[in-house]
């Protein structure tokens, strides 16, 4: 059965607990885990194999990216664990500095993958490092570590992003230290710092980052043209500190790939206030469409936001993430209290509802992804407490079919991989045909 929590701020007050105050650091930035390399959980490779998806498990103990094998079919097959060489980390309350979940990043792209250079790379929020590694395009449940992990310019990131050509990242941190910075990337030795690209945001925050879906960072992302660096950062209303919420963006430098000194602030219109996940809007260099847990989602105008609104959604919990299919054209925004709103964005930018989907067997919903295969779209999302994979094949518009639930919980632990409810993030690769 759905759960119902009356309302989105009931909803938030049990996720969240939300809230900024001071709370010492118990996270050493040199922290680092020595375990084993890779564990295979299936040591044979599916043939129909057409990619890979992956997650991480975000564990102070240690911090894992995983691997599963996506079918032909689009279901999975869980394959195998590679250590980040580095910890995880998990938000905490604000009142008692003790560590919540589920969600223990509050963001969306806590690991990133790109199809132009065949590279992914995860945060390491307990050590305050960025992990690359390579995808062996003919096997992409293979993975190999380049280079050690890099200080990420600040403290506990939360999300990361590739340019479009895949030699550059940035991560999000938002820990006492938040703000963003970029990365050059390189194949052989692993990440290297590009000069002039730390930049802060003004966040009264803590390290670890107090939990709440307010005052808090949510995702980094490129423009599509690369030309401007995106990151959302969460409203705290009424506060205190008051805060309205916004998209932060950083002009690129195209000659030396350094950021401009200071960001411009976009704020949402009325109603909106949270923008948590955020997805570019296909055909559009300057829009995007950001889940609001405060309101529904919001269509950002980042030119003059002329085009800028929010769509106030009936949710059951509180809608974080977002994602698009090429397929059916539409976008896809998971709300943490189990369902998924099918949206239609029309080419003057005004965004509507075309279809709920809400299910006994997804309560619990947090990052996911959009996979397209030769014949069809489907979303990969983080489920159940964590515990779950729920996969959707997206077969045309609002025609979303849930097709598999995939237990990983077990399988982790049989490997003896620790795991608790703060898996975070979702990415995928598809093999070039």
């Amino acid at each position: 059965m759905i759960p119902s929590f009356g309302t989105r701020s009931a909803f938030l007050a049990l996720l969240f607990s939300a809230g900024i105050q001071n709370v010492a650091s118990t996270i050493s930035i040199s922290g680092h885990y020595k375990g084993k390399v890779k564990i295979y959980l299936n040591t044979t490779t599916s043939s129909s194999s057409v990619g890979s998806a992956y997650f991480i498990t975000n564990e102070p103990t240690g911090n894992y990216v995983v691997a599963a094998d996506i079918g032909s079919d689009g279901q999975l097959t869980m394959r195998s664990a590679y250590a980040t060489g580095g910890i995880g980390s998990h938000v905490v309350a604000a009142a008692t500095g003790a560590t919540t979940g589920p969600d223990g990043l509050n963001s969306q792209g806590a690991i990133s993958v790109s199809a132009a250079s065949s590279m992914l790379a995860t945060v390491n929020a307990g050590s305050h490092t960025v992990s690359l590694f390579k995808i062996d395009e003919n096997d992409s449940a293979n993975l190999t570590l380049i280079g050690e992990p890099i200080s990420s310019g600040g403290h506990f990131p939360t999300s990361v992003a590739f340019n479009n050509a895949g030699d550059t990242l940035c991560a999000l941190n938002g820990g006492s230290i938040n703000g963003v910075s970029c990365f050059h990337v390189n194949q052989t030795s692993g990440l290297q710092v590009i000069p002039n690209t730390t930049r802060y945001l003004p966040l009264n925050q803590t390290t670890p980052a107090t939990t709440g879906a307010g005052g808090t960072v949510g995702q980094v992302l490129f423009s599509a043209d690369n030309t401007q660096l995106l990151a959302s950062v969460k409203g705290l209303l009424p506060g205190p500190p008051a805060l309205v919420g916004y998209i932060a963006i950083w002009d690129i430098n195209q000659s030396d790939h350094s950021l401009s000194e200071d960001y411009m602030p976009i704020t949402p219109p009325k109603n909106g206030n949270n923008p948590f996940g955020f997805t570019r809007i296909a055909g559009e260099n300057s829009a995007v469409i950001a889940a609001d847990t405060n309101d529904g989602f919001t269509i950002f105008d980042l030119t003059d936001g002329s085009k800028s609104s929010s769509v106030d959604v009936n949710t059951l919990g509180a809608i974080c993430w977002s994602s698009y299919s090429p397929k059916t054209g539409n976008y896809y925004m998971i709300d943490a209290g189990g369902a998924v709103f099918e949206v239609n964005i029309d080419s003057n930018l005004k965004g509507s509802v075309v279809q709920q989907y809400n299910s006994t067997n997804m309560v619990g919903l947090f990052d996911g992804e959009i996979a397209s295969l030769q014949n069809n779209d489907f979303l990969y999302i983080l489920a159940e407490n964590f515990s779950t994979i729920e996969v959707m094949s997206l077969n045309g518009p609002g025609k979303a079919q849930q097709i598999q639930s995939l237990d990983v919980a077990s399988t982790l632990m049989a490997a003896g991989i620790p795991i608790s409810s703060s898996n975070q993030g979702m990415a995928t690769f598809v093999k070039s045909n």
